[in-house]
């Protein structure tokens, strides 16, 4: 049983639980969870504590930073409009993760899991009602690719975590506990399944990376056993995915036509993120320091396409978050963002935690691969994802580093 310091605590921690469990459901409800903890604790005084607390914690310190880097890019921004919309989405990196890393408890650790573990099976259940035509497609989903409660790009990576999480689970699991591992078995291969009736390209590929980065975490003594694993699991699962599924044959010939035919079919998404990395590159090149300012990418990425590429379709961001990051705040804002993924690997690979040692870097390791297909840290559903279960892993091991 849990024992709470105060009636705020167990408020604060049942916000929380709820905060993971609405997470994948709903927007608003996420929103509301979320930001009642905040207006809780900034109006419960006990100040000098709590920004001691702040202040002791290097990943809180790098998530103000990281948005202060923003505040600090509107200095030299001419479009102070866009500039404050893209600030007001870094919001939650000066309030909701330095604060959720100070009220993380260690013994609601599998009540926060076990919330977002529920709501990803309601996710998942609807969109296999949904495939089976049991249920119409709502929202979101259609019939060939059901993801209802928020659109692919979203969903896949948080399937491809959650897959992670679950078979991490598994491997680390007491032999003896059979009805544990077949419970989790079960739901792992529930999730694979959905994984390749959906369409986010981007989250299939984090799902690869996560089944990689799991051989090598149970592995860890033989990186032949590693390498060997990871290659034969997800070849096999590269085939049988290849021939039974055909929305991922779709996609996987989809790239292969957009790679080979770049300058015919130039609209596309491939085609598109090629061209966003090409002409983003040319703007980073002339203000590399700085960048354009927090505000300015969507005019200065007009001008220049509209020069250089004007059979292309213009951009407000380029989906990939290092593009953007280095086209609004140079290099100066690429490495305030890098030192949040710095710290979190130091505080996992130093740690005596196990679930942090492996989750702790494999988390921050599997966004670092997928931002470079999208700006996924500006979305609410990943974002949120990537800080609550930042606040999760790393808030009770902070004081290890």
């Amino acid at each position: 049983m849990v024992n709470y310091a105060s009636s705020l605590d167990r408020v604060y921690q049942y916000l929380l639980i709820a905060a993971f469990f609405l997470l994948p459901l709903t927007v608003s409800g996420n929103n509301i969870a979320i930001w009642l903890v905040v207006i809780l604790w900034l109006c419960s005084g006990g100040y000098s504590n709590k920004l001691k607390s702040i202040l002791d914690n290097k990943l809180a310190l790098a998530s103000i930073l990281f948005f202060l880097a923003h505040i600090i890019g509107l200095i030299w921004t001419e479009d102070t409009v866009w500039g404050l919309e893209i600030t007001r989405k870094m919001i939650p990196f000066l309030f909701v993760l330095p604060i959720f890393l100070t009220l993380t408890r260690k013994d609601n650790n599998k009540l926060y899991i076990a919330a977002f573990f529920i709501a990803m099976l309601i996710s998942v259940s609807l969109s296999y009602l949904i495939w089976f035509e049991l249920i119409d497609p709502f929202k979101y989903a259609n019939s060939s690719n059901p993801t209802p409660l928020m659109s692919h790009v979203s969903y896949n990576p948080f399937l491809a975590f959650s897959i992670y999480l679950i078979l991490n689970e598994i491997l680390n699991c007491n032999k003896a506990d059979k009805l544990k591992i077949v419970i989790y078995s079960f739901l792992l291969i529930l999730m694979i399944i959905n994984m390749f009736i959906t369409g986010g390209r981007a989250g299939q590929v984090m799902f690869f990376a996560a089944i990689v980065i799991a051989m090598f975490q149970y592995f860890r003594l033989s990186k032949l056993k590693a390498v060997i694993s990871s290659f034969l699991i997800v070849a096999i699962l590269s085939y049988v995915a290849y021939s039974t599924s055909p929305l991922f044959k779709e996609r996987v010939v989809g790239v292969y036509n957009e790679i080979s035919n770049f300058e015919e079919n130039t609209n596309t998404s491939l085609g598109l993120r090629i061209n966003y990395f090409i002409n983003s590159s040319e703007l980073i090149i002339k203000n590399p320091i700085f960048g354009v300012g927090t505000g300015d990418f969507p005019k200065e990425y007009y001008k220049l396409n509209l020069k250089k590429s004007p059979e292309f379709y213009p951009t407000v961001q380029p989906h990939n978050m290092y593009l953007l990051v280095l086209s609004q705040l140079g290099v100066f804002g690429l490495l305030c963002f890098l030192s949040l993924f710095f710290i979190q690997f130091k505080i996992a690979l130093i740690s005596n935690n196990k679930f942090v040692n492996q989750v702790g870097v494999a988390m921050p390791l599997l966004f670092l691969i997928i931002m470079w297909s999208d700006s996924y840290l500006l979305g609410h559903y990943t974002s949120n994802l990537y800080i609550l279960f930042s606040a999760y892993i790393y808030g009770n091991s902070v004081n290890e580093y």
